[in-house]
Parts: C-alpha cells; sequence; structure tokens
C-alpha cells in the first residue's frame, strides 16, 4: 500500500506522531489516563526550495527530527517529575509556549549539538581512533580492508550501545512504545481499521524507522571511507567528518524510496535495519497501543486515506478492465476468418478422421 506519510517516535510513556505541519503527543499520565497535546513545525523545506533538493532534505529531516524527538521527549517527561501538579493540562498552546521560550530554545540548541558531537565521536572518531590502532599492530596494507574493519567497528558499537541500554528498565517500555508506534502505521498502511486487536496483531518492524536509518548510514559510510585514499591521519578525519551530511542526505533518499517501495530490491536492502528494529522495538501492551492509536488520530485522517487508496484501486481496475474492452473489441473486429472452400473442408475432415 502506499505510504501514508506518516511518522513519529516513541517517548516517555507515550507516541509522538507527525503527519504534515502536525505534530501529536499521546502520554499515558502516572493516573491511567491519556493526554494528548498538539503542535505544529515549521517545515522550512517548504520555505526555502533549496531544502528541499534531494541529499540536502535528508540532512535538514535528520536536524529537525532530532529537534522535534529532543522536544517530545522532554515534554513527555514532564509528566513524571516529582513537583508537578495534578492541574498541568495539556492544551496547543502549552506545547507551544514550552516550545517557543527564549530559556527551552537555548537549551535545545546545546541539547541537539551535544547530541550531535557525541554521535559523531561515538560512530566516526572513536571507530576510526581503534582502526588505525588496529593498523599499528598488525601488517594491513589494504586501505579497503580497513575501512571494512572501522565499518565493523562501527556496527558493533552501535549493536552493543542498543543491547545494553535495552536492558534498562525504562528504555525497554520505550522501546515498547516504539513497537506500538510502528504496528499503528502498519495497520494504517495495510488497509485495516485502526482498532487495538488490528494493531497487536501488525508487524512491529517497519522500513521508514529511525533505526534503519542509522544503520543505512554506518553501511554506506562504509562505502563512501573505501573510496578516501588519504595519506595523512588528520586530513582524513577531517574527511570523514565533512562526509557525514553527505552520507545522511544519501541515507534519506534511500529510506523515502524503501518506504514507497515495494520491490524485491527494496525487501532485500531493507533486511538490515529491519532485523536491527529487534532490538529497539519491542511487543507493545494493549494499553501501549491505545495511546499509539489517540496519538495518529489526533495528526491524521486514516479512514478518508485508507478510502482514498481503494477508491484509487477501484479506479485503476476500472480503467485496466475498459482498456482490455478495448483491445479484444479492436480484435475482434480486425479478425474475420477465412471463409473455406467446399473442397478445403471436406479434406480438413478426412485429416481429422485419419487421426481418430
Amino acid at each position: 500500500m502506499k505510504s501514508s506519510n506518516i511518522g513519529g517516535q516513541a517517548v516517555i510513556e507515550g507516541v509522538m506522531m507527525r503527519h504534515d505541519e502536525d505534530i501529536a503527543v499521546a502520554v499515558r499520565r502516572p493516573d491511567g489516563q491519556i493526554e494528548v497535546g498538539k503542535s505544529k513545525y515549521e517545515n522550512i523545506a517548504k520555505k526555502y526550495k533549496v531544502f528541499g533538493v534531494p541529499i540536502i532534505r535528508g540532512v535538514v529531516s535528520f536536524i529537525s527530527s532530532l529537534v522535534i524527538g529532543i522536544k517530545t521527549l522532554t515534554y513527555s517527561a514532564s509528566f513524571y517529575e516529582d513537583d508537578i501538579e495534578k492541574e498541568h493540562g495539556v492544551t496547543d498552546k502549552a506545547i507551544d509556549s514550552t516550545f517557543k521560550s527564549k530559556g527551552e530554545s537555548a537549551v535545545m540548541v546545546f541539547t541537539v549539538a551535544f547530541a550531535l558531537v557525541i554521535a559523531i565521536a561515538l560512530f566516526i572518531v572513536l571507530p576510526y581512533l581503534i582502526s588505525m590502532l588496529i593498523l599499528k599492530f598488525t601488517n594491513i596494507t589494504s586501505s579497503t580492508l580497513l575501512a571494512v574493519i572501522e565499518g565493523i567497528i562501527k556496527l558493533a558499537i552501535f549493536v552493543g550501545y542498543i543491547a545494553l541500554i535495552s536492558k534498562m528498565k525504562d528504555i525497554k517500555r520505550t522501546f515498547m512504545y516504539h513497537g506500538a508506534e510502528h504496528k499503528c502505521i502498519n495497520c494504517i498502511e495495510s488497509g485495516k481499521p485502526l482498532t487495538v486487536d488490528n494493531v497487536m496483531a501488525s508487524s512491529k518492524e517497519h522500513r521508514r524507522c529511525g533505526t534503519s536509518f542509522i544503520v543505512l548510514v554506518l553501511v554506506i559510510s562504509i562505502i563512501f571511507f573505501i573510496f578516501i585514499r588519504v595519506e595523512t591521519f588528520w586530513l582524513r578525519l577531517v574527511i570523514r567528518l565533512l562526509l557525514v551530511p553527505v552520507i545522511a542526505g544519501v541515507s534519506y533518499e534511500f529510506i523515502k524510496w524503501a518506504g514507497n517501495s515495494d520491490s524485491k530490491a527494496a525487501n532485500i536492502l531493507s533486511k538490515p535495519g529491519m532485523l536491527m528494529q529487534g532490538l529497539t522495538t519491542k511487543e507493545p501492551t494493549r494499553d501501549m497501543v491505545e495511546v499509539g492509536i489517540a496519538s495518529v488520530e489526533a495528526v491524521f485522517d486514516w479512514k478518508a486515506y485508507q478510502e482514498g487508496i481503494d477508491d484509487l484501486f477501484e479506479t485503476e481496475e476500472i480503467e485496466i478492465h475498459e482498456k482490455k474492452k478495448s483491445i479484444e473489441e479492436v480484435i475482434s473486429d480486425s479478425y474475420e476468418p477465412e471463409k473455406e472452400s467446399p473442397k478445403a473442408k471436406e479434406k480438413a475432415d478426412d485429416e481429422t478422421i485419419s487421426w481418430l
């Protein structure tokens, strides 16, 4: 089925969903009630065309997702702070005011910058330094082999990090909400009504997942770095850092393509990321799915989407039937069977009898 273009992420005891410029955060409050807050974000790609150019749009989308992710995580965490008043109501203005305050903006810039520095240090600089140590104490002379080793180290660090944090109780619950998010989207895109039972029966893996994006970034970086033929230690490191936005942009284009394709190539190339989601998504409970559904319905009319897809399929079937009918009529009109002479008919009858 065609992509719904709805995406999201798990937050603390909840799910964030976004579609077009609408964002919804549904959180299961400590009292058991589901609180849903809505807000909007400005898509700068619509305002400035240059940010909608392939590759560049991937970098913009990544940074935008990081900012929105941190904001929604901070917001969901506020429900579980010790001194939150019971009368803390959630409205559109409440979220907007939280997001737009000057103090929050300063903290957000610092948080995003810090997250990027940590990610680069952990998945770019550290693997490179380890590979250089391996080069120093071994007889490896192939730069291609060294790039592959560096890539394997990156994947090992990523898998180890995810496996380690998944043991934490709070992270495990977040991964369960991550599963609820995926299941809701898969349920919609499979054409099934968005009910708890249908969502629970849906897959918890999805091609457009951020986990798949990160895995793809790590894999594509191996390919890019194979072609770096620079001898200077620091220059190699600088080139790796400069290529990060390019790699992120290329990875985004692949994820975008795979999320809208049912081809065998897309299925095969999406497998590594889907397998990795086995660590970052867990089976949710029914009450978690309820939160996911509440978040979806706050920003997306899934019934209209599915009706539109059904109408599209019906229109295509009608067009195919009409074309087939027209072709058959053309063939029927153009085909005139030759009239057989009495002698030829008599000969054919004799041959048929002889075969019998």
